[in-house]
């Protein structure tokens, strides 16, 4: 016990002359009932909504903006169902081209102006020509224009039908940014210098402050017209150890600690005062193959890999049996999800035989991951060990988050490890994303894989409003994929956290991992 106090002091010690600040600060500002406090491994890779698609990100954004509408909770659960937001209404037209939306009165940004159809025109129209990963989320040049035919009437007209449009408002890339951020413009950037570190919305909360690698603050948005929040303020914590995370929510330093490592989890759920929650997600692992770069453009060496790998032993040694093995790309619970799909498994002469077919011979791979997710060490070193097995080298290359995902951009990779959750309760997030070549990189093809056939199914599927001809379209262009194997498909496993069990309020949304109901949670 004695040891264990010893341990913890240090490690809070060390914590504490990171952030400047001392432990009993700390300690003080978790003990504020009005104070919220997370313990994350690691910071954001930018706050400006148009640009970022991480869920680690989101944590910051979501609750900085409000979107024309949002994911329904029914009965205290999270639910794929659309509800009003900042909409109060909105129709949609017979051929699926036209959606018509009614602002509600009275919601204005933090900096005073008021959100009116005008703003929330601009604010699209900017994510659209920024055109990173989230103005994805709306499908490729599928939306033609947006108009404000009065203060509180916003259209948009749409080039072909897009299935999943209504939840893609519902997402990240439909979080509405103040018209104000045009007078940060610098060089045609449209104020993303500027929002990258910043907030400008009509949310909850607006960020108080970032200091980078320690900590980001929340606070109320002054002029947000819902209820109260009881928290007053939302401290973001950047604690890299998650052994220093897990002391300190156990301690009470802390009241929320995400990427705890499974087996620290486990010992957790006996710790007093502290509740893990634990349920079932959308959230996926897989190996990104760089389909462009020799030897990986041989569609037998991508298979090689795959059937290179024990994946029964990965879910019991890494997850600790927490998780399933992949079938296909879309996970279990997600409509369209095939449950008689291929299945790689573990065939140690079928991957030989396919790498001398393919005239490979002492092949040597980087595996590029970050700490990010505390799995994916001990993903990569078992990767390492069974890729051994068939006569493929692989070397292990950790890199910050944000230069990987930078590397990952640009294709500057062999073998990368990534997680993936929707934030849109559609099978587009997993085929369209995965999939389509016109998304090579950070919006989603990050394998960059391309198939003319799938690109075209995948398209057709989106552009689809029969969920019927969606599923046989995106079963088609599945069969296809996972056969050319572009991604080793890991594993599906639950959503995990630790918290004080003195935090009430948390609605959980597969869609919104990491993503909190700030304005509705207490302590």
């Amino acid at each position: 016990m004695k040891i264990k106090r010893t341990l913890y002091r240090s490690a809070l010690v060390a914590t504490a002359l990171v952030f400047g600040m001392s432990v009993q600060a700390i300690a003080q500002t978790a003990a504020d009932k009005g104070t919220l406090v997370i313990g994350k491994s690691g910071d954001p890779d930018n706050l400006d909504p148009a640009f970022t698609t991480t869920n680690n990100s989101w944590t910051a954004v979501y609750p900085a903006y409000q979107r024309l509408v949002k994911f329904k909770t029914v009965s205290g659960k999270g639910t794929t169902d659309i509800e009003p937001e900042l909409a109060t209404s909105w129709q949609v037209a017979p051929d699926g081209l036209t959606y018509t939306f009614k602002l509600a009165t009275g919601n204005r940004f933090a900096d005073g102006a008021a959100v009116d159809a005008q703003a929330v025109k601009q604010s699209f129209e900017r994510t659209l020509k920024i055109a990173k990963g989230p103005a994805g989320a709306f499908g490729k040049g599928a939306i033609d224009s947006i108009e404000a035919p009065d203060k509180q009437t916003v259209r948009f007209k749409l080039k072909t039908p897009f299935a999943p449009f209504l939840s893609a408002l519902a997402g990240n890339a439909g979080s509405v940014v103040s018209p104000a951020v045009m007078q940060f413009e610098v060089n045609g950037d449209m104020g993303q210098a500027h929002l990258a570190t910043r907030s400008m919305g009509s949310g909850a909360y607006q960020v108080e402050s970032w200091e980078k690698g320690q900590q980001i603050v929340l606070v109320p948005n002054p002029n947000f017209q819902g209820r109260k929040p009881e928290l007053q303020k939302i401290v973001i914590k950047i604690i890299k150890e998650a052994s220093a995370r897990r002391l300190q929510l156990e301690k009470g330093d802390l009241d929320i600690a995400e990427d705890i490592p499974l087996d620290q989890m486990a010992a957790m759920k006996r710790a007093p005062g502290v509740s893990v929650f634990d349920q079932p997600s959308f959230l996926v692992t897989y190996l990104y193959l760089n389909n462009q770069r020799p030897p990986l453009n041989d569609v037998r060496v991508r298979q090689a890999l795959s059937y290179a790998i024990d994946y029964d032993s990965i879910v019991q040694g890494v997850l600790l049996g927490q998780g399933v093995q992949m079938r296909g790309a879309i996970p279990v619970g997600m409509w369209g999800h095939d449950p008689k799909g291929m299945q790689y498994n573990l065939d140690v002469k079928k991957s030989q035989d396919l790498l001398k077919a393919a005239g490979v011979s002492q092949l040597s791979l980087n595996y590029l991951y970050s700490a990010t997710d505390p799995n994916w060490q001990p993903l990569g070193l078992v990767v390492q060990q069974q890729l051994a097995k068939v006569g493929v080298k692989v070397n292990l290359e950790q890199n910050a988050s944000p230069t990987m995902r930078g590397r990952l951009d640009k294709g500057e990779f062999d073998i990368a490890v990534g997680n993936w959750s929707p934030d849109v309760g559609d099978p587009s997030q997993f085929m369209n994303f995965w999939f389509d070549s016109s998304r090579h990189g950070l919006p989603g093809n990050r394998a960059f894989y391309k198939n003319a056939k799938v690109d075209a199914l995948v398209r057709e599927a989106s552009e689809s409003v029969d969920q019927e001809k969606r599923a046989r379209l995106y079963g088609e262009a599945q069969k296809i994929a996972v056969e050319e194997a572009p991604y080793v498909l890991l594993f599906q496993k639950n959503y995990q956290f630790a918290m004080r069990s003195n935090i009430k309020g948390y609605i959980y949304n597969p869609m919104l991992l990491q993503i909190w109901n700030f304005a509705e949670m207490s302590k």
